[in-house]
């Protein structure tokens, strides 16, 4: 198996555990409630079903670089590049539930904990984030294309 193939199948099951360890974090929250009602962390909740989806993405890219027609090391970067933002939503979503610091990151002022953050940090990061996931799944797509002559 290549290894672009083994760091996405790596990904799609890390996001799996992910979201369901998650996923006890926000059923402990449900349990805490008399009701029974939802009542977990906005950001648990989003940390819970972003991983979950994050590892079918992945298995996506899995089967992507299955078939991608590049070198080793592009079809890697290609897979690893829209893995690592998606590791790193995660984990923000998981920091902010921990510090129940808000319930929209996006929201001016940017926070973290007691910090506010430079609105121009969270573009930049955002920035990176498209051009690295577009980026990745175009490669990955265009080589599937290129591939079958479709």
């Amino acid at each position: 198996m290549r290894a672009a193939a083994q760091l996405a199948l790596f990904g799609s099951g890390s996001f799996l555990l992910v979201g369901l360890l998650t996923g006890v974090w926000k059923y402990a929250h449900i349990r805490a409630t008399a009701d029974g009602a939802a009542s977990a962390p906005t950001y648990v909740d989003i940390a819970h079903r972003a991983s979950l989806l994050y590892s079918f993405a992945a298995l996506v890219l899995f089967e992507l670089a299955t078939v991608a027609p590049f070198s080793e090391p592009v079809t890697v970067a290609a897979v690893a590049l829209p893995q690592v933002f998606f590791a790193g939503a995660v984990a923000s979503y998981v920091v902010h539930g921990v510090l129940q610091d808000t319930d929209n990151q996006f929201a001016r002022p940017h926070v973290l904990g007691e910090r506010e953050l430079d609105p121009r940090l969270v573009t930049g990061a955002m920035v990176a984030l498209v051009v690295a996931e577009v980026g990745g799944v175009g490669v990955l797509l265009a080589g599937f294309l290129a591939r079958y002559g479709l």
